[in-house]
């Protein structure tokens, strides 16, 4: 397989304007880390963009950075860290998931959409992107958004590349906003619900003024190692409701507090701060509980997303109906759900029971031959089908751009 590998934007319009006109796809790659998700695709050619990876601008006091694409994410992250600033929407690293170890891009982080628990509070990636260049499937390169919150340059395109996996364009450089780091933050442990009850108690704190910015619930499971953060608490034979609040130390004591006597018709509350709450919300972020590398390595994954008031019924069905293993994020919201392995893995079910809930699935991990023979993003409705085919080809008409990578299409 060719490796075209740029040096900067000029060089991605070479290569596409190339491969146009070669009717040759280009697979987009930073890193790689993520390239175990989605369908596979029919590409004798890679655009590598790792090499775009400075730092254009860093503005603490603004809350913003520019950065081109292929810049590690560890790296970014680390330079924001040291002005005690974050990507509030807290991207997840897949690689405990898919086992594919690296550095993913920021490029990466963008394409794939992927934000953590404080999403209920701080919204995803897109909300978060100022401003994108780029180059689409015509070869040419284009500029969206700006570097100020109010900006409507290009009427706000740049969200459109934020989980559209690579589909549109190749991004070569984007703008972001940044935000404080909290002073503080605790998470409230309730143990022992069911994942009912569970719902209602993380109904009540997201309902409530003290400002939740995580609910999760981790319902007892035999076979999830009794290793790693999440596993000290609910590897005790008992499931496990985690609340997160975050802020100034002051107000996290007291609307920790506060919350844990309203919560205490549901149980005694335990409390963990700081390094404690953080290395365990690193983990339901990333789902490790069903790592690549644990007990469930190697059943399929998927990530559903439904309305949190669906979500304690729709997972419980999924796990009985299966015998598989489930954890709940986003108040409910979010279900990761690990299945018995199955040729399809068990797509048909579960898109069934998740459509009825009004909500949609999508599967994050499973071989290469099931992603092959499945739909590994769940199939849009005619109309959105339609509108989003015109809104690709809008982009890329000859589809050169990571060909079949969220729908499956012919290789020629």
């Amino acid at each position: 397989m060719d490796t075209l590998r740029v040096r900067d934007a000029k060089d991605v319009e070479e290569v596409v304007r190339a491969a146009i006109a070669g009717e040759q796809p280009l697979e987009i790659v930073g890193h790689g880390t993520k390239r175990g998700i989605g369908q596979p695709m029919a590409t004798n050619a890679v655009l590598d963009v790792s090499a775009l990876n400075a730092v254009s601008a860093y503005e603490p006091n603004e809350l913003i950075i520019t950065v081109q694409a292929g810049a590690p994410l560890a790296d970014v992250q680390s330079l924001i860290d040291s002005k005690n600033q974050q990507f509030a929407f807290e991207p997840i690293d897949t690689s405990a998931l898919t086992g594919i170890s690296g550095n993913g891009t920021i490029g990466g982080m963008i394409g794939s959409g992927l934000a953590g628990p404080r999403r209920i509070k701080a919204g995803g990636a897109r909300d978060h992107l100022l401003g994108a260049h780029a180059v689409s499937g015509f070869g040419d390169s284009f500029k969206t958004g700006g570097r100020v919150v109010k900006n409507v340059t290009g009427y706000d395109l740049c969200k459109l590349l934020t989980g559209a996996w690579g589909t549109l364009a190749v991004m070569t450089e984007v703008t972001l906003k940044v935000m404080p780091k909290p002073e503080s933050e605790r998470t409230l442990v309730l143990a022992g619900l069911d994942d009912v009850a569970a719902n209602r108690a993380m109904t009540a704190a997201l309902g409530s003024p003290f400002d939740v910015s995580g609910a999760a619930h981790l319902p007892n499971s035999a076979f999830r190692p009794a290793t790693g953060a999440p596993a000290d608490f609910a590897s005790q034979g008992r499931a496990v409701t985690l609340l997160r609040l975050e802020g100034i130390a002051a107000s996290v004591a007291d609307r920790a507090a506060s919350l844990g006597k309203a919560l205490a018709p549901f149980g005694s509350v335990e409390m963990l701060e700081d390094a404690a709450s953080a290395t365990l919300w690193s983990a339901i972020r990333d789902a490790e509980p069903f790592a690549a590398s644990g007990a469930l390595g190697a059943w399929p994954v998927w990530r559903i997303v439904c309305p949190p008031a669906s979500g304690s019924a729709l997972g419980q069905a999924l796990a009985r109906e299966t015998g598989g293993d489930v954890i709940y994020d986003w108040g409910g919201g979010l279900i990761w759900a690990a299945l018995p392995p199955k040729p399809d893995a068990q797509a048909a079910m579960v898109r069934q029971r998740v459509e009825a809930a009004g909500g949609h699935a999508s599967l994050i991990r499973a071989s290469e031959e099931i992603r092959r023979n499945v739909d590994v993003f769940h199939p849009q409705s005619g109309g959105i089908a339609a509108l989003s085919e015109r809104v690709r080809h809008s982009f890329d008409p000859k589809i050169i751009l990571n060909r079949g990578r969220m729908v499956r299409v012919s290789a020629s």
